[in-house]
């Protein structure tokens, strides 16, 4: 079944809040505000419209990311699958909603400059794993050969010590 994708730039409404599910997977979730504005042109003057409010929920490695990086008020763009769900009041009645389970979100550098900080690798056990340059380098740090025709990694060549 298709879904729609949508792109939204709005507003976060309220910081990320992160869970971690019971088979371990993390979760987080945030209210994002988009309210068009319209230049009359008649007078010249820019106008609100009606804020539009979608609930945002991003999955594992993007939850975390968002967790850390978002903050009330930033201006983010958001693209995901868009959803409308319903419930129920207490009272009786019957409300709707638009959520996006989001597969991207990233700051609108419209309002300024920013920079991207890289997470470091970790092995299995949370510690960058030993690798042949000795603790804390992996296969793919600076040094490491591989053979050009199978791409395989070769063993490290020894490290001559200037005397």
């Amino acid at each position: 079944m298709l879904e729609p994708l949508i792109t939204v730039v709005g507003h976060v409404g309220r910081p990320p809040r992160q869970r971690t599910l019971a088979g371990g997977t993390v979760v987080a979730d945030f209210r994002l505000a988009s309210t068009p504005r319209r230049l009359d042109k008649a007078t010249g003057q820019w106008s609100d419209g009606e804020t539009i409010w979608f609930g945002v929920t991003c999955w594992r490695a993007l939850a975390e990311h968002a967790t850390a990086s978002l903050g009330k008020g930033d201006k983010v763009v958001v693209t995901g699958r868009l959803l409308a769900t319903s419930w129920t009041t207490d009272q009786g009645e019957v409300r709707t909603g638009l959520e996006i389970d989001a597969s991207a979100v990233g700051l609108d550098l419209s309002r300024g400059p920013a920079t991207q900080q890289r997470p470091e690798r970790v092995g299995s056990a949370g510690n960058r794993p030993d690798g042949p340059d000795g603790p804390g380098e992996d296969q793919w740090s600076e040094g490491v050969t591989a053979d050009p025709t199978t791409g395989e990694v070769l063993p490290p060549v020894p490290r001559q010590v200037a005397a």
